[in-house]
């Protein structure tokens, strides 16, 4: 008997179906993280969602500003009167300097760019913080249920919209206008190009103003900081390049030396506006290219768009309404 029940333990063993249970576990337990993965998917999903609606709120809501009619004459007189102006082989201006392509008139009208879209965002930015702080918005806007990390980013992305779908609405005009003095078109590349660097530029001008606008304490230390900061690199940067180069015993008297212009390029590379002229010269060749390497400009665009970005967001997130 006893030995019977001896051999009965091998089948009493037999619990290879008790063994099926950590498999069965194991499936649950991959049913759940992925489930989990799914969900925090559609998270990430509705969070984008939300940051591009909020994005396209905030651009529309410039451009029903007053200041967006401001922003629109300047534009079509400045980019579209640049476009038709230098592409012209009768001007007076265009006849002293030598321009043989769509792309290099381009490159020329990128100055009109700088002085007036640029000059767009800072009508349009230099108040977007500090306003709402004043009129209580700031608080209300807080008060949301979003992440304060979304929501600076809806106010950057919804400035940048608001001054680059009009700046690049003008400067295709702009081509169309160079193609009809010229007979032809840049490239769709170059035209691509064009209208990146375009957009970099006005990104870091709105980081940069909306990280003045964040400082600000009221409306009059906005001004102050927004124009200021655009005067200092569209107006001033030439003069302290020329400081700078005194100081490192580079020749001023000769600008256009190699000595000079290699300096110079170096100098740009913290300015934004001196990055950008430096993105559209890399396309260019022969003397008109840039002495830096590509490297070091790609490398510097990288810098200009994280950066201010980076310390506009950092701002926001400490920001006491």
């Amino acid at each position: 008997m006893s030995d019977t029940g001896g051999q009965s333990a091998p089948s009493g063993r037999s619990a290879p179906s008790g063994r099926s249970a950590p498999g069965g576990r194991s499936a649950q337990g991959n049913r759940t993280a992925h489930g989990n993965r799914s969900a925090q998917d559609g998270q990430g999903t509705g969070r984008i969602q939300t940051l591009l609606r909020l994005s396209w709120l905030e651009a529309k809501r410039h451009f029903a500003s007053p200041r967006m009619l401001a922003l629109a004459v300047l534009l079509v007189l400045f980019i579209g009167g640049g476009s038709w102006g230098l592409a012209d082989p009768d001007s007076t201006v265009s006849s002293q300097i030598q321009t043989e392509t769509a792309y290099e008139v381009l490159f020329l009208v990128s100055l009109f760019v700088l002085f007036s879209a640029t000059l767009g965002v800072v009508l349009l930015g230099f108040d977007g913080i500090s306003r709402k702080r004043l009129t209580g918005e700031l608080a209300i806007e807080l008060a949301q249920p979003i992440a304060r990390l979304d929501l600076a980013a809806s106010q950057l992305l919804g400035l940048w919209l608001a001054a680059f779908i009009p700046t690049t609405i003008v400067s295709l005009g702009g081509m169309v206008l160079i193609e009809s003095q010229m007979g032809q078109y840049p490239s769709a590349a170059e035209a691509a190009y064009f209208l990146t660097a375009t957009g970099l530029v006005l990104f870091w001008y709105a980081s940069i103003q909306l990280l003045a606008s964040s400082i600000a304490k009221d409306v009059g230390s906005a001004v102050t900081l927004g124009v200021g900061a655009w005067l200092t690199f569209t107006l001033v940067w030439l003069l302290i390049t020329a400081v700078l180069a005194t100081l490192m015993g580079v020749d001023v008297t000769n600008m256009q030396s190699d000595a000079y212009g290699k300096f110079s390029e170096l100098v740009d590379l913290f300015s934004p506006n001196g990055v950008y002229q430096l993105l559209l010269e890399n396309r260019l060749s022969g003397d008109a290219a840039p002495h830096l390497p590509s490297a070091v400009i790609y490398l510097s665009t990288l810098v200009w768009t994280v950066v201010p970005a980076w310390l506009f967001f950092y701002r926001f997130r400490r920001l006491k309404p």
